[in-house]
């Protein structure tokens, strides 16, 4: 056998081994945290000392409480149009959808029938009052006559009698007058109210019969103001409404804000109409209407709104913020900062909303520190660094000693 064939597994395994002592070396001297601390110099590397926490002062400020209810916008005014005279439909002077003012003519009915009807009433008091004109001077003849016995009593009674007569006519000839201009005026089918016109129910050259049965041509809801109707329960209306709202003048002074369906960071500002007399016993709730502007008509009528009700006067409240409270099953807890720079977990009762905060009921004192963001960071018995400041590392006021 070849020498070299002989020799060639010890040679094998010799480098073999040599590579992976090489190989652990190396990495060993990749992982040596002391290498990595000499390299980057003292203090680089892993984060040194407590950890930094943005913090906010616990305090009392003077706060409108908001309470939120679910609403439905109703119309301020609203009008079904129906026709008053019988006959064609002979104009439509309006845009479906459109804006339309008080006494804007819609519908023209068909005029000539009235028109006619008019200018025959108009004969008619003519005539009774050109009758009246001869009675009354026949009568009035009469009666210097009888002085001298020209004529007997039965004459002059007859002429009075047709003197009334005439005169009772004159009176039916105007109300048939006023009649036939009502009509007239009726076949020109107005608005009555001012606001926004649905469509034409009825189209051109169809004939409408008035009366009870008259079919609607087309509605106009009043798009300048528009209510918010909704449910306040029996212990918001005592403890925020009517324990500071004790006339009706108070009661319209009271904020409301209305936010739409899809719409969270446009807020409508209105104010409380009105409450309603009693409180329902089966649900507990007394209804309550807002009034809300709306110039430029994007509120609608049955549109579905959130209603937040402020309390009728500011009052002063302990706050805390949104974002420092944690939840722990059913229970509400803050991490609370103690004068050791140590972290404490504190349960707390919360009460109402005050914009980004919440009213707290018992568990914290004014002046003491709370973590204000990234609760979820940190532990209880935590070292920490105390900034107080809209949020950790960024735009930082000021540090707490």
């Amino acid at each position: 056998m070849p020498i070299s064939a002989i020799m060639r597994p010890p040679f094998v395994k010799w480098m073999a081994s040599g590579l992976v002592i090489l190989l652990v070396a190396g990495i060993f001297i990749l992982l040596n945290p002391f290498n990595h601390a000499d390299a980057q110099g003292p203090g680089e590397g892993m984060p040194q000392g407590p950890m930094p926490v943005s913090v906010e002062v616990i305090g009392t400020q003077d706060v409108r409480i908001w309470k939120d209810f679910p609403g439905r916008l109703t119309a301020v005014e609203w009008a079904a149009i129906r026709p008053q005279v019988s006959g064609r439909i002979t104009e439509i002077l309006f845009e479906d959808g459109q804006h339309v003012e008080q006494g804007d003519v819609l519908f023209v009915i068909d005029p000539r029938p009235y028109e006619a009807a008019l200018s025959q009433a108009r004969a008619a008091l003519q005539a009774a009052q050109s009758n009246h004109k001869l009675a009354d001077t026949e009568y009035k003849r009469a009666q210097e006559l009888i002085k001298t016995n020209a004529i007997s009593q039965r004459i002059v009674d007859e002429r009075r009698s047709r003197f009334n007569f005439v005169l009772a006519e004159i009176n039916g000839a105007k109300a048939t007058l006023e009649q036939a201009e009502i009509d007239l005026d009726y076949a020109h089918v107005k608005a009555p109210i001012s606001g926004r016109v649905s469509r034409a129910e009825i189209t051109l050259g169809n004939v409408i019969e008035s009366g009870p049965n008259a079919p609607v041509v087309t509605t106009i809801v009043a798009d300048k103001e528009i209510y918010v109707d909704f449910e306040v329960d029996e212990q918001t209306y005592l403890t925020n409404i009517r324990e500071q709202a004790r006339s009706q003048e108070d009661e319209a002074k009271i904020p409301v804000q209305v936010i739409l369906r899809g719409d969270k960071d446009h807020a409508i500002d209105g104010f409380i109409h009105a409450f309603d007399n009693r409180i329902n016993p089966a649900s507990g709730t007394i209804r309550a209407r807002a009034v809300l502007q709306n110039d430029d008509g994007i509120l609608l009528s049955g549109m579905f709104a959130k209603v937040r009700l402020g309390s009728a006067e500011a009052a002063r409240h302990l706050l805390v913020g949104q974002k420092a409270i944690g939840t722990d099953q059913d229970r509400r807890f803050v991490y609370v900062v103690n004068n050791d720079n140590v972290i404490e977990y504190r349960q707390v009762e919360l009460g109402d909303r005050a914009g980004q905060s919440r009213v707290v009921l018992s568990g914290l004192q004014e002046g003491e520190k709370v973590v204000s963001q990234g609760i979820m960071m940190i532990r209880p018995g935590m070292k920490v660094k105390p900034m107080e400041g809209n949020s950790m590392g960024m735009d930082v006021e000021k540090e707490s000693p």
